[in-house]
């Protein structure tokens, strides 16, 4: 099993029934997790950088939400157009993007 460099979590609302409804959902995390994995691809990036989708944080005034693993970093109402200065800054940069942390 190939064990990447950093994990990419995104809320998208799922539950556990498998209905995707809530907050995140509405705020067009689906589109966030899509640009990611298009970065990832255009950047060949995909054995080293993992996404999934998730569940709910908990936190959905500030959604959608991304977490960063290793690193432990939840970024707060990110949007599609957020990816591209995420993967720059810090995926590739090693750098967080205070705008958008929590």
């Amino acid at each position: 099993m190939n064990k990447p460099k950093r994990h990419i979590f995104v809320c998208t609302s799922s539950r556990m029934t498998g209905q995707a409804k809530g907050f995140c959902q509405t705020k067009d995390a689906l589109g966030v997790v899509e640009a990611f994995m298009e970065e990832i691809r255009d950047r060949d990036l995909s054995g080293e950088v993992f996404i999934s989708n998730t569940g709910c944080f908990g936190i959905c005034e500030q959604g959608p939400i991304v977490v960063i693993y290793p690193d432990n970093v939840w970024y707060g109402s990110v949007t599609p157009d957020d990816v591209e200065e995420i993967m720059d800054e810090h995926i590739e940069g090693d750098s967080v993007v205070k705008r958008l942390e929590l």
